[in-house]
């Protein structure tokens, strides 16, 4: 069971990691002249995507406040 929870730790580190670099990918994107929407709507929608993963597993991280 440790080995679970270690790894589900590890598993949003890198989620959250991902997620700031499609941030910072969204943000360079958004700056630039000719800005192609359609690139920045796909990144939009997998940063959104992550997000749910990420609340998603960290609901299933936390120990039952009920135990």
């Amino acid at each position: 069971m440790d080995e679970q929870l270690h790894s589900l730790t590890r598993r949003l580190i890198e989620l959250r990691m991902e997620h700031a670099d499609l941030n910072a990918m969204i943000d360079r994107l958004a700056e630039q002249a000719p800005l192609d929407e359609l690139a920045l709507r796909r990144l939009k929608k997998r940063r959104l995507a992550l997000r749910d993963l990420i609340a998603q597993l960290e609901l299933t991280n936390e120990p039952d406040d009920l135990a």
